[in-house]
């Protein structure tokens, strides 16, 4: 059991990243369909566990050290390639909307430049990449308990101290921030973007792990605890939702409002946060072309990690509002191949049971 926390809690750093922690992904996929945003994590919550438990599982059968056989395993040879190349290219997007994502962190709550945040967040993350998989398992794992305390915090001081009545909070939407049509596309589309970011790291932890079960149970815990953390976000925002639109980091605000101490201290946590995606990003990037641990790793990161800071003074509300909108598009490929996939199992283990009772 303590492995699996360890893998769920690996799992939830590695998804929640910026846009997550910040407010700003669950504010444009969820909180602007207003009470319909429940339904939509319950929704996200079940496919995060499902699809967390598939892919350890196969990341620790096939003892994977890189997303590209388990996807040449689930995709087949030719659509294999297709998605790779899709996989690969949004790790290193995800980690150029890291990499701005801290910046904004530094400007709005600091008030300082946000090149220097982008520029600190791409020296610690190569640094950190200088270590093993096991240890920088540890170190993502390491920062998400401090930010289930604060969101509690945070979503229950807004929600029972909101100028409105419950009415009006579950009333509440915005279409002018909704980065989808309706609230099934939006839950649909957050899974299906983030679980193409996240099932390169994924299934490089889950071939870490021996057992099967393990690992499996470490994806079901992992995906509950994200559906948790995304009711308590958007219960927070839902409260003051005219108050945060147009914010980049929302979560920000409200606890400014609480207390500028408490700012500061999501500020730091929010940072943690982002340092873990962005290592478990830019590491599965590069170990896909590049075998971990030798020499040229090590100079394939720092030439990658320059040119994601680089491309991230592009903007972190804009990154999020193109980038993930149209890679959640390309990874229902990716939800597909892994449901197929369990079910191809599920059959091949009825069929070698009954061939098993007629011998």
């Amino acid at each position: 059991m303590k492995n699996s926390v360890n893998l769920a809690g690996a799992y939830i750093g590695i998804i929640i990243g910026a846009g997550f922690a910040s407010g700003q992904e669950v504010l444009q996929f969820f909180t602007s369909f207003g009470i319909y945003s429940v339904l939509g994590i319950v929704v996200a919550t079940v496919l995060f566990a499902f699809l967390g438990m598939q892919v350890t599982q196969l990341g620790c059968a096939l003892q994977t050290r890189s997303h590209k056989s388990i996807i040449d395993h689930i995709c087949g040879r030719y659509l294999g390639r297709v998605v790779d190349v899709m996989i690969t290219f949004f790790l290193f997007g995800v980690t150029v909307i890291m990499i701005a994502g801290s910046g904004t962190i530094f400007e709005e709550q600091f008030g300082i430049p946000s090149v220097v945040g982008a520029v600190v967040m791409t020296v610690l993350t190569i640094g950190t990449l200088l270590l093993n998989v096991n240890k920088i398992m540890s170190i993502i794992s390491a920062v998400t308990p401090f930010l289930f305390v604060i969101m509690i915090i945070i979503s229950g001081y807004s929600f029972f101290t909101s100028d409105l009545s419950f009415n009006e909070i579950i009333s509440s939407s915005s279409k002018e921030t909704a980065a989808t049509g309706n609230w099934i596309m939006g839950s649909l589309l957050y899974v299906s973007y983030n679980m193409a970011a996240g099932i390169a790291m994924l299934a490089v932890m889950g071939g870490t792990f021996k057992n099967k079960k393990e690992a499996g149970m470490g994806g079901i815990l992992g995906g509950i605890g994200l559906g948790i953390l995304l009711f308590l976000i958007n219960m927070g925002m839902m409260s003051d939702l005219k108050g945060i639109e147009g914010a980049g980091m929302p979560t920000l605000i409200l606890a400014n409002q609480i207390s500028p101490w408490l700012g500061y201290i999501l500020s730091i946590v929010l940072l943690g946060m982002i340092y873990n995606t962005s290592v478990g990003m830019l590491y599965a990037f590069t170990a896909r072309f590049v075998a971990s641990e030798t020499k040229s790793f090590k100079i394939s990161v720092i030439v990658v990690g320059i040119l994601a800071f680089f491309a991230s003074f592009v903007g972190f509300i804009k990154l999020v509002g193109t980038v993930y909108p149209v890679t959640g598009y390309l990874g229902f490929v990716i939800i597909a191949a892994l449901i197929i996939s369990w079910v191809r199992s599920k059959s091949n283990k009825r069929a070698v049971n009954a061939d098993f009772v007629k011998y």
